[in-house]
């Protein structure tokens, strides 16, 4: 049964210089994620935000196609999390978010993530 003491989220991370891990599963040497600014990624992620919300593509086919998390294999999917089990600045974004509802960009120490809330 949920509670209120968890919520289920995907989301799309994008990498950048200043991420801690500087590797994913589309970039395994981080060669990219390295030669990525934040602002760059920022701009990326908020390009496909933007094409999201006009209806052009879905967000798990975004998440599958351009994620840096392993969770791009679910379409952004991290399953159901409770407090203290993600990053602050995540799970405070998610946790205000209401099913169905997708974020604006949230800066973690892991890089610049959209979140969509799905219970």
């Amino acid at each position: 049964m949920a509670s209120e003491q968890q919520v289920r989220a995907s989301h799309i991370l994008i990498k950048h210089e200043g991420s801690r891990r500087k590797a994913s599963w589309k970039d395994p040497d981080g060669r990219i994620i390295c030669a990525t600014t934040r602002d760059a990624a920022v701009r990326q992620i908020r390009a496909l935000r933007d094409d999201i919300l006009d209806g052009k593509v879905r967000f798990e086919d975004v998440a599958a196609r351009h994620s840096d998390c392993s969770s791009a294999k679910r379409g952004g999917d991290l399953g159901r999390f409770g407090k203290g089990q993600m990053q602050k600045p995540f799970e405070e974004a998610t946790f205000a978010l209401k099913v169905g509802e997708m974020s604006d960009i949230v800066d973690t120490d892991s890089g610049v993530h959209i979140i969509l809330r799905t219970g």
